[in-house]
């Protein structure tokens, strides 16, 4: 554990910044009392978007008036945070951007598919995150 990387708590109303510790994986340091007593005093778990990592070379980038806590991490889960932190090109977003078009583009059609095949109106919602509202139209 030689690499160093920053957590810290991304203040309200701030751009995003770095990656969230719950996008980045599992991380040895995550697991330690450093870490989760950090993480309870400031009232936050470690799946909040809230909580952030960065590398340590870009702590220049974190606000001043940001909670941050110094952790190790192996080579491995160093790579892992670069790769997390690294932004993603335009046609990458536009590219992910067009995927979530195709598959939303005939929801109504799934829906159907899916009520006629037996699974429930509300199992329905549970899974796809529709409002259960719009699922009930398509039933009548």
């Amino acid at each position: 554990m030689a690499d160093e990387a920053y957590l810290f708590l991304l203040p309200d109303r701030h751009p995003w910044l770095g990656a969230a510790l719950a996008a980045v994986g599992e991380l040895e340091c995550a697991q330690t009392p450093a870490v989760h007593g950090w993480l309870q005093a400031h009232g936050v778990s470690g799946s909040s978007e809230q909580v952030r990592i960065l590398p340590a070379e870009a702590e220049a980038f974190i606000p001043q008036d940001a909670e941050r806590l110094p952790v190790p991490l192996s080579e491995e889960e160093a790579l892992r945070v670069h790769q997390a932190c690294a932004p993603r090109s335009v046609t990458d977003m536009e590219s992910e951007l067009l995927e979530f078009r195709d598959t939303v583009h005939d929801w109504e059609g799934l829906v159907h598919r899916a009520l006629t095949a037996g699974v429930s109106a509300p199992r329905i919602a549970q899974l796809t995150g529709l409002d259960p509202q719009d699922i009930g139209r398509l039933t009548v």
